[in-house]
């Protein structure tokens, strides 16, 4: 098998080399700019029609092209922007062609680049870059989950960890989600209490998004975001510049099916443009007992006024519902099961309907609507406004009465709890305790509830942008939010029984005696309240050689609890407002000391006011005034070279991160902790390569050192938020967990002949710990005993895309792709143990050999 691949290998090398070094009949030149700015288009494709031959645009978006006749057709194209054919004469062997303007592809795409924050160019800014665009998505991302699109990116490690639909996670530099500034559209979408971003409700993204950026580090962005890993810009379509559309389907592993439409107007004459997409994706899931149902929808209606203004309101949603794994297991247990890496426990069935149990089902709906206003003032400024609401339901999956056990996987060890009622399959037994439910005279004994987690969010963010002169450019702006966050148990089912009696958990605006019912309140009722304001400015000054950039920010917060379903405290359900003042201040300075090369460094200092829950510990209006800012300090130095064939990029990296706040879910209970310090250094390698014109290979290596850099003390809390006690953690020299802190990189694409593209992906990653448990480090003896050091493991993916006329006005495209093509076999996220070992840690496997194809039809 090697060898017909290295032979195979060989022979497309040389057919490539063979079409490239065939006699040309003239050369033409040329650069490639933004039609507005004039700035370089970077990596822009210049095609002949009709043939394999093009060039791409080097640093400073020249290019080279080689044609075979005295006259032929130029395609010029580029992520973001419209493309343009031109049709050239040569009467010589040579001729320049001079600058080729192309200009954006969507009503206020450029605009939505400058609230984002997007980098067109790599010498605008000294910030290491990374970009995943339309073409890379189309081709990739199959069955994928979002965030895996981003996973042969420098430092970054993405896994789907519990398995069920949407339920992935990606770190960025050892640092989670929470730490991370993600935008849409310019819009940040990080949760305002936690910071958190969960994938499932925003698993439509891949279906919508037209680019994607990753900034390592500071970023560019101006808000004062918690970006302290690194920011992810995605732009969705907007409204494209084309009429037309496309309809779409395809199948997969596990019964993966998806179903696409996209139509658009392009812009007419009158200045309106509509674009409409709907999709829904089903299936029953890689690991047992996760099947789920993902709907998406996206509209875009835009107006160009006049050359001066453009309005664009667009809508995105994503809602779903999936049954999830809820506990992670013993390496012993997966092997010793027959379903292996899929093994899920917490699932039966409910008259033949899969069910998941306790932390086994998720439902939620976030969609997001932005009104968009760009104003366009003169030559030199801009103003971009949206105004953006996000209103949200949803929930997932408790158990909750007398006899939890009935119903129940250990989350302390991923086995059934004594007195469990389970099948001779090894499967939770519903039937069961719906019988001893229905013979209850206490009412049900154990009932499903939904813990909800709803919320209204709604946003004004403005940019004003001034090109003073040729070479200074000011940026600034505001970014105010209100947000109110309901969280609550309601009751879903009761199993069975005639009611649920609340007893001593009665919550206070009912009697000990309750009765209750479905849709009932039960547990706890809670609304957490936040008032952001924030102030932001950004200085850009370029020249030829050189260019800087220095940015600041000033937010105010203030959080307030409201404490609905418990008792009054001192007379009062409310509790004050607390506020903060969190702030940063980050500059950087790229030099550009020949054609080719470039050097960087950029640092930054921001404070961060402490979480949500942090403040409010005790899940009660009684705050925790001690609740320190969070520190960072981050220093950067860079490297890079370019040809119009070649790109590396190198940079090393540290962050000093103090006072972290985190909180850890331990079975039914949960850690908080304040004052946590952790250490992030590394280095970071990025290249692109391209021999000939139609094949192109990419690699990249990262290798980080992450620690956490003191012990630290904890207050241990039951599901209830009742404080159980304070402990000590010794954790300090332990390595971050469940983040690789080396990774490693290779893929290569190959347009074989005109519309059939192959590519191959390897991705590697290895010293990744588990993730450590406070409560598993409360003894002397663990001071110094790192994390399980996980074993290190590598997937090869394969891709295939084939586009061709399918008849007069039709075009066509077939996707297909092969992920973890060997079937190795790995541990992708872990929980240490007491022990520290592989025996005592508790795991979950990475997804074997999986598949999708589909087929889309364009018009």
């Amino acid at each position: 098998m090697k060898n017909h691949l290295k032979h195979l290998l060989l022979f497309a090398m040389l057919t490539v080399c063979s079409v490239a070094t065939a006699v040309a009949q003239a050369t033409l030149k040329g650069k490639v700019v933004d039609a507005e700015t004039k700035e370089p288009l970077i990596g822009a494709t210049v095609a002949v029609s009709g043939t394999s031959l093009g060039s791409i645009t080097d640093i400073d978006g020249n290019f080279t092209v080689e044609i075979r006749a005295k006259k032929a057709v130029l395609v010029f194209s580029y992520v973001g922007y419209s493309e343009l054919r031109r049709e050239v004469n040569v009467s010589g062997s040579k001729a320049d062609l001079g600058e080729i303007a192309l200009t954006p592809d969507a009503v206020g795409l450029e605009e939505v680049s400058v609230i984002a924050s997007i980098i067109k160019s790599d010498r605008q800014t000294p910030i290491p870059i990374s970009n995943v665009k339309l073409a890379q998505i189309e081709e990739k991302v199959g069955n994928l989950e979002f965030p895996e699109l981003l996973k042969s990116t420098p430092s970054v490690y993405v896994t789907r960890e519990s398995g069920g639909y949407g339920d992935s996670r990606i770190n960025m530099r050892g640092f989670d989600s929470s730490n991370l500034g993600i935008l849409i559209n310019g819009v940040p979408i990080n949760g305002m209490e936690n910071g958190k971003v969960y994938w499932s409700n925003w698993s439509g993204l891949s279906d919508v998004s037209q680019f994607i950026q990753v900034q390592r580090g500071l970023g560019a962005s101006a808000l004062g975001l918690s970006s302290v890993g690194g920011t992810m810009n995605m732009v969705t379509k907007s409204t494209e510049a084309k009429r037309g559309g496309s309809a779409y389907f395809g199948i997969g592993n596990d019964g993966y099916r998806k179903y696409s439409v996209s139509l658009s107007t392009g812009l007419m004459d009158n200045g309106w443009a509509v674009t409409l997409m709907g999709a829904l994706n089903t299936g029953d899931g890689y690991v047992k007992g996760t099947n789920y149902e993902g709907w998406t929808y996206f509209g875009n209606i835009s107006k160009v006024i006049n050359e001066h203004h453009k309005l664009s309101l667009t809508a995105f949603g994503a809602p779903q519902w999936h049954n999830q794994r809820g506990t992670m297991h013993y390496i012993e247990d997966y092997k010793n099961s027959p379903d292996g890496g899929r093994f899920n426990n917490g699932y039966g069935y409910i008259n033949g309907v899969l069910t998941g149990s306790g932390y086994g089902y998720n439902f939620y709906h976030k969609p997001q609507i932005s009104l968009n206003h760009y104003w366009t003032i003169n030559e030199q400024s801009s103003l971009s406004t949206s105004l953006y609401a996000s209103i949200a339901t949803g929930g997932g999956r408790r158990v909750r009465g007398n006899h939890t056990e009935w119903l129940t996987i250990d989350y302390n060890t991923g086995r059934p709890k004594d007195g469990a009622m389970m099948t001779t399959d090894g499967l939770i037994d519903f039937h069961s305790a719906m019988e001893a439910n229905a013979a209850s005279e206490n009412g049900s004994e154990v009932i499903f509830t939904n813990a909800i987690n709803d919320h209204k969010w709604y946003g004004l963010l403005s940019s004003y942008k001034n090109r003073f002169t040729e070479n200074f450019t000011l940026t600034g702006g505001f970014d105010g939010r209100y947000y109110r966050g309901y969280h609550a148990e309601k009751i879903d089912d009761l199993l069975g029984g005639a009611y649920y009696a609340p007893g001593s958990k009665a919550l206070d605006f009912q009697t000990s005696d309750a009765i209750l019912k479905e849709g009932d309140y039960v547990q706890y009722y809670s609304v957490g309240e936040i008032v952001w304001a924030g102030l932001f400015a950004q200085a850009e000054y370029t020249k030829e050689k050189w260019s800087a950039f220095l940015s600041a920010s000033l937010t105010e917060e203030a959080y307030r609890y409201h404490d609905r379903g418990g008792a009054p405290i001192d007379g009062k359900k409310i509790s004050d407002f607390y506020h903060f003042l969190p702030w940063s201040v980050k500059g950087g300075f790229n030099y550009k000391f020949t054609k080719n090369h470039n050097v960087f460094v950029n640092a930054g200092y921001f404070t961060r006011a402490p979480f949500f829950n942090a403040v409010f510990p005790n899940n009660n209006i009684v705050a925790n005034d001690n609740a320190p800012y969070e520190k960072i300090m981050t220093f950067e130095l860079g490297y890079g070279f370019s040809t119009h064939n070649f790109n590396l990029a190198l940079n090393g990296y540290y962050t000093r991160w103090n006072d972290k706040t985190t909180r850890r879910q331990i079975g039914d209970e949960y850690a908080n902790i304040t004052g946590l310090d952790a250490v992030h250094m590394g280095v970071e390698l990025e290249a692109t390569y391209k021999p000939v014109e139609n094949l192109e290979l990419k690699g990249m290596f990262s290798y980080g050192d992450w620690k956490w850099a003191d012990d630290v003390n904890f207050t241990l809390y039951d599901d209830m938020g009742t404080p159980i006690g304070t402990y000590n953690a010794y954790v300090k020299d332990v390595h971050v967990g469940n983040s690789a802190q080396m990774t490693g990189a290779l893929s290569a694409s190959w347009e074989m002949f005109k519309g059939l593209k192959l590519s191959v992906d390897y991705n590697y990653a290895g010293k990744n710990y588990a993730d450590f448990d406070p409560s598993n480090r409360t003894d002397k003896s663990d001071a110094g005993v790192d994390a399980w050091k996980l074993p290190d493991f590598y997937t090869i993916d394969l891709g295939m895309s084939y586009r061709f006329d399918l008849c007069k006005g039709l075009k066509a495209v077939v996707y297909s792709n092969v992920y973890n093509l060997t079937n190795t076999r790995y541990i992708a996220d872990a929980k240490d143990g007491a022990n520290h070992d592989w025996r005592s840690a508790l795991v979950y496997y990475g997804f074997g050999t999986t598949w999708s194809t589909g087929f889309k039809i364009m018009f």
